[in-house]
C-alpha cells in the first residue's frame, strides 16, 4: 500500500486536504457547542498559529492554525483544543505525512531513510524520532493498548503504522488514511479531562 510514489501521490492530493480540515471544523464545533469542561463557562475562539510541514505548499490560511477555544470566564480561561485530523498532536509536520512517511519506514535501512530525506524533504533524525515515537511512545500507550482491539484486523504493534493502514478495509488509499486519522484523532490533544495527546 505505502511506495513512494503512492505516498507521494496521497500527500499531494488535492481533495485529501479540505477533507481533512472539514473534519477538523466538525471536530471543533462539536466542542464548541458544549461548556468548559471545567467550570461550565462559555468558550471563545482561540485558534493559535501553526507552520505545518510536509503536503503541498498551498493550503490556505486555515492550515496556518490549529483549531482551539479558551474559556471565557475570569479565573478559569481553560484551554481546550479539540481532536485533529489534521495534525498528530504537537508536531510540526502534518499528520498525513507523519503516518505515510513513517509506514514507508518499515525496515529502516540507509538508502530507504536517504529516499524519503530526497522525496519529502524529512531528515534521517526526524525519522528516527518518528520510527521511535511510533515503537515506543504509541505503541506502550494506554490508547493504543485500548484502542486497537477496535480494529477489524490485528495491527501489530512492531510495524507500526503500516499495520494500522493496513487494518482498515477500504481499497481506496486515500480513504483508508483517513480512517487511520480519524483513529489516532483522540491522541492529538490534551486538553480535555481525558486528553490522550503524549
Amino acid at each position: 500500500m505505502c511506495h513512494n510514489w503512492l505516498a507521494q501521490v496521497l500527500l499531494y492530493d488535492r481533495r485529501l486536504y479540505p477533507l481533512l480540515l472539514q473534519f477538523d471544523r466538525d471536530l471543533a464545533e462539536a466542542v464548541h457547542a458544549a461548556p468548559c469542561w471545567r467550570c461550565g463557562g462559555r468558550l471563545d475562539c482561540a485558534d493559535y498559529p501553526r507552520k505545518p510541514r510536509g503536503g503541498p505548499k498551498d493550503l490556505g490560511e486555515e492550515y496556518d492554525k490549529r483549531l482551539s477555544f479558551c474559556c471565557a470566564r475570569e479565573g478559569c480561561r481553560r484551554r481546550t483544543t479539540p481532536e485533529s485530523v489534521r495534525f498528530l498532536g504537537r508536531k510540526v509536520y502534518l499528520g498525513a505525512m507523519v503516518v505515510l512517511v513513517s509506514a514507508m519506514l518499515q525496515g529502516p535501512t540507509p538508502p530507504r531513510a536517504a529516499r524519503l530525506r530526497e522525496l519529502f524533504g524529512v531528515s534521517e533524525r526526524t525519522l528516527r524520532r518518528w520510527r521511535a515515537w511510533w515503537q515506543t511512545a504509541f505503541a506502550e500507550s494506554p490508547f493504543w493498548k485500548a484502542a486497537r482491539g477496535r480494529l477489524r484486523s490485528p495491527a501489530d504493534g512492531a510495524s507500526l503504522p503500516l499495520s494500522l493502514l493496513e487494518a482498515f478495509a477500504p481499497e481506496v488509499a486515500r480513504e483508508r488514511l483517513v480512517f487511520a486519522l480519524r483513529f489516532l484523532a483522540p491522541v492529538t490533544t490534551a486538553s480535555a479531562p481525558n486528553g490522550q495527546a503524549f
